[in-house]
């Protein structure tokens, strides 16, 4: 890349400062002291390494960049607008307003150029551990004959909080341990957080930590030198391992009396210390004025597209060579599903019907991936140390190795071993995270399992997962009170309801082997994160005729309907996974009292929810009592069956003792089914 003067990186850096600032004091809102420290760090990153073109924000070989830190998104909005994106000064002008596309926080699919949302500290930074790794098995599968088609590098810009939060260890320690060499990091180390001085409650000794990860650590980088950063991201690309680059900066850099202190951190600088900035910087244009000259420095137009031709052109000469892989590549790349994917999924379907096994829904999923992998080669499997329980595995998985790693089928290979199934150990937060990161890469389908109260580590990755509509898939097994012996610190209650009521989140719980294999094929056709909820015990296949069938894809259907030979006395019995059997045995003992009971399998509420009002009305007619059925809190149900319905259901944690006794201590019986339903008719 060209490298800009010294005269100009001076400029590059303060037009940074003056673009953040003037941003933050006219919102009256935001954070002026990252982006003014980080601002030569973003000059020698931008300009001399990055390879991206502003013309398109989605080629697919370019650099993927992370704000970690990102409460200083001024900083990526200032490098997005100079280097020639699309995100014109007015957006500038408009930062942290209603529907800007500069909101106060980084989020993806908002503005072009952003890779990630970024906001709650230390996801940004597991995002791009994610990516990193979905870069370095795209390379091992598909990179062929000396072409490398993949070959880029994940950038990453973090602070001090970011290492505070506990899911920079998780997701640092497996980078290092699969050796993520495209994966460089630039530590903005300020010294400096919202309280004040970091000393006081922070100050571990941060490059033996990764060190001892096993990255490659570059110590005391003047960040407000743009050669020094320039010369350690040069070194970074050399290593064979992660690399942290510290990188000693003021935050506030420029401000006379506020920089270096907690002042310049979360608020406006004010408009006497942003005159004052302004002489001291030497910066005497107008608030959001920049002139031709830093303009025509910042440029990354011609060169993005010059880069993006050079990669165009080898592709051309690998898809000559390797036109099945060249089609499989852009395929996915683009998120397409395969064009035998609608025949696949009725085969997958039609298989777990027609063996009609009573099995845990977790073994069922492990069923469905067989076909699944056969179907869709991008399927990226894991689990959080739990492979042999939540059962993400198939018969056709390889697992994901290091280089040199013992089990390496190739251990003088260079790089990551190729494999479509991740250990990622005891972090369910950074697998959570980091799925997040590949989803977002592209090139892969990814999920991975815990244990459902688990998915309490997990919460925020999941929440962010749905803001940015991510194509993340998350597997949690052992889903309730029927998980036995391992007791209340194991069983989920609300954690089933909770994941219902995040927005954009799409949570399915099946209740046997067909609605396992149609939620799984739902969830990854899905335009959006979903969550599979499966049963640790064996539940009972219920047949079905082809509508019903079809039907379970609209998240709630009529599995058995009332006989119209009973007297008028209906009740709608609704219930999800273990409890639909529960359900299906409480219609005889209600025929027998004269009670006509439909019962309406709702193994996701949220894609019900979405259906339109006919069906729902056809599914849950209004006028007719109805009666909620799961092993879990019962306040959520009410939304379905009122205040004078009924809710068969458990507020309170869980014992230890096998399911079976469990079940029954907690009134998960055919007879507390009838009795609620029978109440909830004399109520009307």
């Amino acid at each position: 890349m060209t490298t800009p003067t010294s005269s100009q990186t001076a400029l590059m850096a303060n037009a940074i400062r003056a673009l953040s600032m003037d941003a933050v004091q006219q919102a009256n809102s935001g954070h002026p002291g990252m982006p003014m420290g980080m601002a030569e760090i973003g000059v020698a990153l931008w300009s001399r390494h990055l390879k991206h073109n502003p013309k398109n924000p989605h080629w697919a070989d370019r650099d993927r960049f992370v704000l970690s830190n990102g409460h200083g998104s001024m900083l990526l909005y200032s490098l997005l607008h100079l280097t020639g994106y699309d995100l014109p000064m007015s957006e500038l002008k408009n930062f942290r307003q209603l529907h800007s596309k500069t909101p106060g926080h980084p989020e993806v699919g908002m503005t072009a150029g952003v890779e990630t949302t970024t906001g709650p500290l230390g996801q940004g930074l597991a995002n791009a551990v994610g990516m990193a790794l979905a870069e370095a098995l795209l390379a091992a599968e598909f990179n062929k004959d000396g072409a490398s088609i993949v070959d880029h590098h994940t950038y990453v810009f973090l602070g001090d909080g970011c290492l505070m939060e506990g899911i920079s260890h998780e997701a640092c320690s497996f980078a290092g341990t699969l050796g993520l060499n495209k994966l460089i990091a630039l530590y903005d180390d300020n010294g400096i957080s919202i309280d004040g001085h970091v000393e006081h409650w922070f100050h571990d000794d941060t490059p033996k930590r990764f060190e001892a990860y096993g990255w490659n650590v570059i110590r005391a980088v003047d960040g407000h030198d743009v050669d020094a950063v320039d010369a350690a991201i040069a070194q970074a690309k050399k290593s064979d391992k992660p690399t942290l680059i510290c990188c000693r900066t003021v935050i506030g850099k420029g401000a006379p009396t506020k920089a270096g202190g907690h002042d310049a951190h979360g608020a406006p600088l004010g408009p006497k210390e942003i005159a004052d900035t302004r002489a001291a910087i030497g910066w005497p244009y107008e608030p959001f004025v920049i002139p031709q000259e830093v303009y025509a420095a910042w440029d990354a137009k011609e060169q993005g597209a010059h880069l993006e031709a050079q990669w165009n052109k080898a592709f051309d000469a690998y898809r000559a060579k390797h036109p099945g892989e060249a089609a499989e590549f852009t395929r996915r790349m683009n998120g397409d599903l395969p064009a035998s994917w609608a025949a696949d999924v009725k085969k997958i379907i039609e298989g777990a019907n027609e063996r009609a096994e009573t099995v845990a829904t977790r073994k069922a999923s492990q069923q469905a991936l067989e076909g699944l992998a056969a179907a869709l080669p991008e399927l990226l499997g894991g689990s959080a140390d739990l492979t042999g329980s939540n059962l993400t595995n198939w018969k056709a998985s390889r697992p994901v190795r290091a280089a040199g790693d013992a089990e390496n089928a190739n251990p003088d290979a260079k790089g990551i071993q190729w494999g479509n199934h991740i250990n990622y150990g005891v972090r369910e937060f950074g697998m959570s995270a980091a799925i997040n990161g590949m989803a977002l890469h592209g090139g892969y389908r990814p999920f991975g399992g815990t244990f459902l109260t688990f998915s309490d580590y997990s919460r925020n990755a999941l929440r962010v997962a749905a803001l940015m509509k991510s194509r993340s898939i998350f597997v949690f097994t052992h889903d309730s009170i029927g998980l036995g012996e391992d007791g209340p610190t194991h069983q989920s209650i609300e954690h089933v309801s909770s994941l219902r009521l995040i927005p954009q989140l799409t949570t399915w719980r099946p209740a046997d082997t067909v609605e396992t294999a149609v939620a799984w094929t739902e969830a990854i056709g899905h335009q959006g994160p979903s969550t599979l909820i499966f049963s640790r015990q064996n539940l009972q296949f219920s047949p079905r005729n082809d509508v019903q069938i079809a039907n379970i894809a609209k998240g709630g259907y009529v599995l058995r309907d009332w006989n119209d030979d009973i007297p008028a006395r209906k009740i709608i019995l609704i219930a999800t996974g273990s409890e639909v059997q529960l359900a299906m045995e409480a219609v005889e003992k209600l025929a027998q009292e004269g009670i006509g009971a439909r019962v309406v399998s709702m193994p996701s509420t949220n894609v019900f929810d979405r259906q339109d009002a006919e069906y729902r009305e056809r599914v849950l007619p209004k006028g007719v009592v109805r009666v909620a059925i799961e092993a879990g809190v019962t306040d959520f149900w009410r939304k379905y069956v009122g205040l004078e319905g009924g809710v068969v259901g458990i507020d309170s944690f869980g014992e230890s003792a096998p399911a079976g006794a469990l079940f029954k201590h907690f009134g998960f019986t055919v007879e507390r089914v009838v009795e609620t339903a029978r109440a909830a008719l004399a109520g009307v």
